[in-house]
């Protein structure tokens, strides 16, 4: 079956509080385990930026049940493509905190191309998914600071 995925950004509603994010993002986390959708949650308070994967049919209600949240308004999708495989495979949904710059750098990326290309001499500016796994990784090595389990 084939893996797409969805990258996008938004603004946190007003008021949103942390507890808050723990709540959806460990009731997406359920959901998404059904759905065979893994993927990734960036937050730096006011902003966020995720990256979604999965079986068409699971991703578009996924990705449905993001455009109806209460939890973050001006939702700017960035990329939609088929991938070559999934790039957060064991990760139902995981919420990172990180900062403005690691957002903007993301929302500035390429998304028209979901792959990792192999490392050459002469590289051109990184993808997107590329930017997001090195801003992924040292919290993969280091730990979560927010760190919400698969199974409820």
């Amino acid at each position: 079956m084939p893996i797409r995925a969805i990258a996008y950004t938004s603004s946190a509603s007003p008021g949103l509080s942390l507890a808050s994010v723990q709540d959806f993002v460990r009731k997406a986390a359920a959901f998404n385990m059904q759905a065979g959708v893994t993927g990734v949650l960036l937050s730096d308070g006011e902003r966020f930026f995720q990256y979604i994967e999965g079986p068409e049919d699971g991703l578009s209600v996924a990705f449905a049940r993001v455009i109806h949240s209460e939890a973050h308004t001006d939702i700017i999708e960035l990329g939609r493509a088929r991938t070559g495989g999934r790039h957060f495979p064991y990760w139902s949904m995981r919420v990172l905190s990180t900062d403005e710059r690691d957002i903007s750098k993301l929302v500035a990326s390429a998304w028209d191309s979901f792959a990792l290309r192999p490392v050459r001499e002469e590289q051109t500016l990184p993808t997107g998914v590329e930017e997001l796994s090195q801003i992924v990784l040292p919290h993969v090595m280091g730990g979560l600071s927010i760190s919400v389990p698969s199974q409820p």
